[in-house]
């Protein structure tokens, strides 16, 4: 990874961990809840995505680096809360799908800053089992 894309990674990781704490506790922002792969605890992440049918779709700025793509690595299963209410799901990866595209599909304003502060864009869908 180049440096400056480190040093991204680094700047948007400090501001997303203060954010988050606070983002996490409203009660209709859209979050996507894994299992800590050393932990085995709830880890529940803000994102930003839509719920297509029967998928919920998100692109992680970080790809692999985000620490809940690594979870959903170890443990694909998943719960989204969209709009106050809990999805039990199975996250997937697809690297072959076209983030920036998908990102047309998906909410404004976090789409903007995904792209304003990504720089290794994955798409994320979780396929919902209710």
């Amino acid at each position: 990874m180049s440096r400056s894309i480190e040093r991204q990674y680094r700047a948007a990781r400090m501001v997303q961990r203060r954010l988050n704490a606070v983002v996490r506790r409203l009660p209709h922002h859209t979050l996507l809840e894994t299992t800590g792969r050393t932990s085995g605890l709830p880890r529940r992440t803000p994102v930003g995505g839509r719920r297509i049918g029967d998928s919920f779709w998100l692109v992680s700025e970080f790809g692999d680096r985000s620490q809940y793509v690594r979870n959903i690595l170890a443990d694909p299963k998943v719960r989204v809360r969209i709009r106050g209410r809990w999805h039990e799901g199975t996250a997937h990866l697809l690297p072959e799908d076209d983030p920036v595209a998908r990102l047309r599909t998906l909410p404004r304003v976090n789409s903007a800053a995904v792209r304003l502060i990504g720089a290794r864009l994955l798409t994320v869908r979780v396929d919902l089992a209710d």
